[in-house]
């Protein structure tokens, strides 16, 4: 078949790895007079039959070694999201995950501001019995599953929880116990089991295999406040903090995952998301270092500006802190909170700049605007400016809310809402939705971009030994991996070199 290429145009020509060596052979015979004609040799002369058995086992032997090579580097592991950031509709992301032998599943919720992945027990009290959400509640019993036992008071991981909880230990059946308490009022306590969990890991090419890994989490006998409700009711909590009796803590000290992982939650729409044990790569991504030492995720929150421009607030009114908590990411916040003292001077600005296109008003409390447009677009923009350069872009449906409508105007207000006295800044579900968030624990920092979350991405993650392998997770699309792209690159420089090497040697 003719080709026929426009001038001027580029022209892209792709060389497979295979093509390239052929390419290598060619000059090397060409520049040295090789000889045109390899000789192969069989291992095994044709009269030295071997038996099926022997064959076996030196399959078995080199099926062993790729096994130690693809184990040496931690799997991609791939969680379903549903829920939606929408107070009106969910107002929480959760996923699904499946527990015990035989293993069942339970939905929780995926809450970055708590370390320990809990379910409701089968003696559960106060725990809700159906649930809004249109999912089914289950309990976990222990004594229905195989590979479950009790973490007992000398339990070395029982010490771990006291990171995470108040716990405890009961004198009379020696069970480690704990209690937890939440930002909005509510509790839990139970007990500490180990039992497996079952995960869809995602191996080279988007090939999904199913691994389990023994893991410690709560077993919660007793449940108060918003969470004996049953409009959004789940099975329980799936903390993803940093302390040692977190589910990433536990499969990254066993190799089985990364020290990291990443989220990308929809905003619109039925809502849903990505979310991977892992780091999804994206070029736009910006990063910014984790406060060490903190027991939530705390970044360094330079200063907010409006419009491109700089608000008057002490960068202190942000700081980390023996009195002040700082600025945290909490996927388990709906909403967003300011510090008291950055509140008013960032509505202020917000009102300021679309005073002539809108009429504020004060509704229930909350700072809002009257608009005749169906999309807030005549809203400024926002940037929060963190440590090392990294900016969060706030677009208007990142920071307002959408309640109702007055005579055929919508109704549109701040979703940040004030906190008093705590000196604290949590960034929530409102301003975390529409872009990939990447938690990197190893190298204690974190990223984002803004994304479509609808879309496949592709992620990272590297061995203890520090080899990179790329896999495509999420909602798998049609694209090439960056995995194989990468090994395609390596096998052209690595061709180069020969070749550079065989015209070296020819006229030495």
């Amino acid at each position: 078949m003719r080709t026929s290429f426009l001038a001027g145009n580029p022209v892209n020509l792709t060389i497979s790895a295979t093509v390239a060596v052929a390419i290598v052979l060619l000059q090397a015979f060409v520049l040295c007079g090789f000889p045109t004609t390899l000789t192969l040799e069989r291992a095994f002369p044709t009269n030295h039959l071997l038996e099926l058995n022997q064959l076996r086992y030196r399959d078995s032997l080199r099926h062993h070694r790729i096994l130690q090579q693809q184990s040496s580097v931690a799997s991609v592991v791939d969680f379903p999201v549903q829920g939606t950031y929408d107070p009106y509709r969910v107002g929480l992301y959760f996923t699904r995950v499946q527990l015990g032998s035989p293993p069942k599943e339970y939905y929780v919720q995926i809450d970055t501001g708590s370390d320990v992945l809990w379910v409701s027990c089968n003696s559960c009290n106060g725990c809700p019995r159906s649930s809004g959400l249109q999912i089914p509640i289950q309990f976990y019993d222990p004594s229905s599953s195989s590979t479950a036992s009790l973490i007992s008071c000398s339990d070395q991981r029982c010490s771990l929880g006291t990171q995470s909880s108040d716990s405890g230990c009961s004198g009379s059946n020696n069970q480690c116990s704990y209690t937890f308490q939440y930002g909005d009022g509510s509790g839990t306590s139970g007990y500490y089991v180990s039992d497996l969990i079952h995960l869809d890991t995602i191996v080279g090419d988007s090939t999904s295999s199913n691994a389990s890994a023994s893991i410690v989490f709560g077993c919660s006998t007793s449940q108060t406040g918003d969470l004996t409700k049953s409009d959004r009711a789940v099975d329980g909590i799936f903390g993803f903090g940093q302390q040692g009796l977190s589910v990433i803590a536990q499969l990254s000290s066993q190799g089985i995952a990364p020290d990291a992982f990443s989220h990308c939650l929809v905003g619109n729409g039925g809502g849903g998301g990505i979310l991977v044990l892992g780091q999804i790569v994206e070029p736009n991504m910006v990063y910014t270092p984790l406060i060490p030492s903190q027991p939530h995720y705390n970044l360094n929150l330079l200063s907010i500006s409006v419009n491109g421009q700089t608000l008057s607030i002490d960068p202190a009114m942000f700081a980390t802190s023996g009195s002040r908590g700082g600025t945290i990411i909490d996927s388990g916040t709906t909403l967003a909170y300011l510090a008291e003292e950055a509140y008013d001077p960032f509505v202020n600005a917000i009102t300021q700049s679309v005073s002539q296109s809108v009429q504020p008003l004060i509704s229930k409390g909350n700072q809002c605007y009257l608009i005749t447009a169906s999309t807030p677009e005549i809203f400024p923009t926002v940037s929060l400016n963190f440590a090392g350069g990294a900016s969060m872009i706030l677009r208007p449906q990142d920071y307002l809310l959408q309640q109702n409508s007055v005579g055929g105007a919508a109704v549109w207000c701040i979703g940040f809402q004030k906190i008093r006295g705590q000196g604290i800044t949590i960034l929530g579900d409102l301003v975390l939705k529409d872009r990939i968030v990447v938690y990197d624990l190893g190298g204690q920092r974190i990223g984002w971009a803004n994304y479509d979350c609808t879309s496949s991405v592709n992620v990272s993650t590297t061995s203890s030994g520090g080899r990179s392998e790329y896999v495509n997770a999420g909602q798998i699309g049609g694209s090439r991996s960056l995995r194989n792209t990468r090994y395609e690159l390596i096998s052209i420089v690595v061709v180069a070199l020969v070749l550079q090497l065989s015209v070296i040697a020819c006229f030495s």
